[in-house]
């Protein structure tokens, strides 16, 4: 076998690393969207188990909607991180562009959600 020869004058390109603002994203964007889905199914329990529902002045009311807004504002840190991921130089963005994708998805159905719930009598 012959020794791989380098082209004079052709230097070789490393590749690209992931883009760590992306796996970053990506991983917050996972984790906020399986933290709300299960404070949502806590939400439902508590208004199922509650004679005559929940009231919304109830201490465990107001922890669910705190927690709620706080885990709206880790997926809008995950969304900024994946957009923050796509805009760096000679990075893989498969990443970043799946925290964007994961990040937006949860906020917008998030907010369907709270919207279609402030509807419903």
């Amino acid at each position: 076998m012959q020794p791989a020869t380098q082209t004079p004058g052709v230097a070789v390109q490393p590749e690209p690393k992931h883009s760590g603002l992306g796996i970053a994203g990506f991983v917050l964007s996972i984790l906020s969207t399986l933290l709300i889905f299960g404070l949502l199914i806590i939400a439902g329990v508590l208004e199922a188990t509650t004679p005559g529902g929940i009231d919304e002045t109830s201490p465990e009311a107001i922890i669910v909607g705190l927690l709620l807004f706080a885990f709206i504002g880790l997926t809008l840190v995950a969304l900024g991180l994946g957009v923050a991921g796509l805009f760096q130089k000679q990075r893989k963005k498969i990443f970043a562009i799946l925290g964007t994708i994961f990040s937006s998805v949860t906020v917008l159905a998030t907010l369907a959600l709270i919207g279609y719930g402030t509807t419903i009598d």
